[in-house]
């Protein structure tokens, strides 16, 4: 009798052991992926009622939770101030859409339920309070964001801005942009009908243009071939043959220069300054696409670079398969002379030209850019700060030849309408036929200097020449705009 009654506590014993090993594992080890379950409803109703955190814009509060109406279920509500300037920035927090953006990348913080905020979270409960969500400091600048909102105005377009010593982006505007206050509404019969004229809308308000979509960069991308150049031992006043017109391989098509670059030789610096195409053509083809393929890697095409809004990976001689991965391409002659151009496989985003720009700026040093400066709870303890992270995109003394090149752009080549008395600049225009019969893409990519800073001005679907001095034109005096209002205030 003994023995049986021993085998029965022993039995019990090890039920009782495992149930509370269960118990523990879900507790612990499963505790995160339990609440973050999108079939969780509970946590869902829960962390919509939570204190969530600010996000902030220098002392701008862009993103910020405050008492809701009376009368509905919940007690707070997520609020967006300036909601249609900072839209692709902050993203939405949505009860029926989820998160997007920041809202989603820095949602464990926001929320107070992030694994580092245990402390805090531990002595609210013992206060007997709600516990409050942490603060996501952005890098972007109020003034320069809305200066560059307000340039765009109703265009189709983006304009990122970046300080090359760090990559810190300073401002990140995309239009249309869309009030994530909708999506954020208590009013939840409304939200479907407001995401359903986003989704619909064929100027495609969510797309944010700045970052996660990518397009021909137009002859921006002369100055990836330039480097190239550079490193292959071509110099500034290297002589080039650059003829009116050139024929492409194997084709019935010819190449015209759309800018005075006369019928015989120019140097590189010439040719970069008024855009010449067939100096550019001769160029890829001495290059080969390999030496063009490893400078633009260098510059961080075909990968990504801001995770926290969701980028898109840059193209340059890859394409994606059906399963949506780069896949590298080999251009015939033709294709290769057309990619000088910004054409075939190379596309980019706004985002990607400001990084060449940068690493040519910054000696040569390619900074990882990033729009989260740190993450802080109420009593200003720190739970992250960015780290700064480079590669090298150029040898120094080539960057520095390609920086003084570029000044010849802007001082009187093809984008002279961007010049901001006396400040030293130094760019690149470009244009881009995307489709037949439809208006090209504009580019200008630029710098100015004390203070140095980045500026990448994309105009989609402008209504201009389809030459690198007509958008010049266009773009140029955007780009002035903004130069303007990176100078010290």
């Amino acid at each position: 009798m003994n023995q049986q009654i021993r085998l029965v506590a022993l039995v019990s014993g090890l039920m009782v052991l495992a149930l509370l090993g269960n118990l523990t594992y879900f507790a612990v080890a499963r505790q995160q992926s339990v609440e973050e379950d999108p079939k969780n409803v509970r946590t869902i109703y829960r962390n919509f009622d939570r204190q969530r955190g600010q996000i902030l814009a220098g002392t701008t509060v862009i993103a910020d939770t405050v008492a809701a109406p009376e009368g509905g279920r919940f007690t707070r509500q997520r609020v967006y101030p300036l909601g249609l300037d900072y839209a692709h920035i902050t993203g939405f927090f949505s009860f029926i859409y989820g998160t997007w953006a920041l809202e989603n990348a820095y949602d464990s913080y926001l929320a107070g339920t992030d694994s580092s905020q245990w402390m805090n979270s531990l002595i609210a409960a013992w206060g007997g309070q709600t516990p409050v969500g942490a603060s996501v400091q952005t890098t972007i600048d109020p003034v320069l964001q809305q200066t560059a909102m307000a340039q765009l105005g109703s265009a189709q377009g983006a304009i990122v801005v970046l300080d090359p010593k760090t990559g810190a982006i300073r401002a990140l505007a995309s239009t249309p942009s869309y009030d994530p206050n909708g999506l954020a509404s208590h009013d939840f019969p409304s939200q479907p009908e407001v995401w359903t004229d986003l989704i619909d809308d064929p100027a495609q308000p969510l797309s944010n243009r700045a970052a996660g979509q990518v397009y021909p960069p137009g002859s921006t991308a002369k100055l990836i071939t330039a480097a190239a150049a550079l490193k292959a031992g071509y110099t500034a006043d290297s002589l080039i043959d650059t003829p009116s017109s050139i024929q492409l391989p194997n084709s019935n098509n010819w190449l015209p220069n759309a800018s005075p670059c006369g019928n015989g030789q120019q140097t590189l610096a010439f040719a970069l300054a008024m855009s010449c195409n067939t100096s550019f053509a001769n160029l890829v083809r001495a290059l080969g696409a390999e030496a063009l393929r490893s400078q633009a890697e260098a510059f961080g095409f075909n990968r990504t670079h801001l995770p926290d809004l969701g980028d898109a990976p840059s193209r340059y001689f890859t394409h994606l398969d059906d399963q949506g991965e780069l896949v590298a391409s080999s251009p015939d002659d033709a294709q290769l002379m057309m990619s000088a151009m910004g054409q075939w496989e190379v596309a980019a985003s706004p985002l990607q030209m400001a990084l060449v720009v940068a690493a040519i700026v910054n000696g040569g040093s390619l900074m990882e850019p990033y729009v989260v400066e740190q993450v802080t709870t109420v009593d200003q303890r720190i739970l992250y700060r960015h780290q700064e992270a480079s590669t090298q995109a150029m040898d120094p003394a080539a960057a520095a030849t390609l920086k003084d090149m570029m000044t010849g752009v802007v001082s009187w080549g093809t984008g002279t309408a961007a010049q901001v008395p006396g400040v030293v600049m130094g760019g690149k225009t470009g244009t881009a036929e995307w489709a037949p019969g439809q208006p090209p893409y504009s580019w200008y990519v630029a710098y100015a200097t004390d203070p140095d800073v980045v500026v990448a001005v994309f105009v989609e679907s402008a209504s201009v020449a389809a030459t690198d001095m007509a958008s010049g034109a266009l773009t140029g005096p955007i780009l002035r705009q903004v130069i303007q209002a990176t100078r010290p205030r």
